[in-house]
């Protein structure tokens, strides 16, 4: 894969060079395609990045990758980190202090998703999406937390719109970024008081996205591009600029939040949920019982 963004980003877009030097981020999922554009643009802006993910090969490739937009060192590659193993996620911090000396910034992006009507979702997937999401989540800041504490650090998780209406077939992603979206309500306020920003970004139909590719087919993407307000498919720019501007002084009193980049889809109802409901989602389930 390579990279999606580059120094362009930094030239013609609204902030300044090197608004993050000398900072630090740690990336779940960065690899991911969402996940790894945010660190793209935070990499662009001068930060160092270590960047997590349970595949070593395709962890280490991209930190390779991402190391080519820095002026300021290479990216730091922790793969084999499975966010579901706490101890696994101390030892990434810990190496990513050794290596930089501290961590600023923090992104919980880690997620996992498949097409399941409820009545295939077997209790074991649900709860490997709820772990990889959600504890996942909770695992990657309580690992990071006292180098917060530090920094005065702020995090960003990567959540969904799925949860703000019934969406078919996610059921087990919807769960899972909604719990997401009250542990980063709750810690905006247990951890404020310290310094501490928690905000979300809910990416809506984000177009080449590994999620979109699953639930989107591409044959009824333009179509589905009608029906957003904005009358375009998201693209991982967008993440990137809502990503820069969380973690900028521009947002120092942003606390609390999920910012849906989604071009307003969620206010007219899934597109997803109109290619999918009813017919499909009734032919999925009697084919079940």
């Amino acid at each position: 894969m390579v990279n999606t963004l580059d120094v362009s980003f930094v030239e013609k877009g609204p902030w300044k060079p090197d608004i993050f030097k000398g900072k630090v981020v740690l990336v779940t999922g960065g690899s991911g395609t969402i996940c790894r554009v945010q660190t793209e643009a935070m990499v662009l802006f001068g930060a160092q990045a270590a960047v997590v993910s349970r595949n070593k090969a395709k962890t280490i490739a991209t930190a390779e990758e991402l190391t080519q937009l820095s002026s300021y060192g290479h990216v730091l590659p922790l793969g084999g980190v499975d966010v579901r193993n706490f101890g696994q996620l101390q030892k990434a911090v810990m190496e990513t202090v050794e290596h930089f000396g501290r961590i600023d910034y923090v992104i919980a992006g880690a997620a996992g998703n498949f097409i399941a009507d409820f009545a295939h979702l077997s209790p074991n997937a649900f709860k490997s999406v709820i772990d990889i999401d959600l504890l996942g989540s909770f695992n990657t800041v309580k690992a990071c937390f006292r180098e917060l504490v530090k920094t005065k650090g702020s995090v960003v998780f990567v959540s969904a719109t799925l949860h703000y209406s019934g969406v078919p077939f996610q059921s087990h992603v919807g769960a899972a970024k909604a719990g997401i979206d009250a542990l980063s309500n709750a810690l905006a306020v247990e951890l404020g008081p310290l310094g501490i920003r928690c905000n979300c970004i809910a990416p809506g139909p984000i177009a080449g996205t590994e999620g979109m590719k699953r639930l989107l087919p591409a044959e009824l993407e333009s179509k589905a591009a009608e029906q957003i307000p904005l009358q375009r498919m998201g693209t991982t720019k967008d993440i990137a600029e809502c990503t820069v501007y969380l973690f900028s002084s521009a947002s120092s009193f942003i606390n609390g939040t999920a910012i849906a980049v989604d071009g307003g889809a969620w206010h007219i109802g899934s597109t997803f949920s109109r290619n999918m409901y009813p017919k499909r989602l009734l032919d999925s389930i009697n084919s079940k019982l």
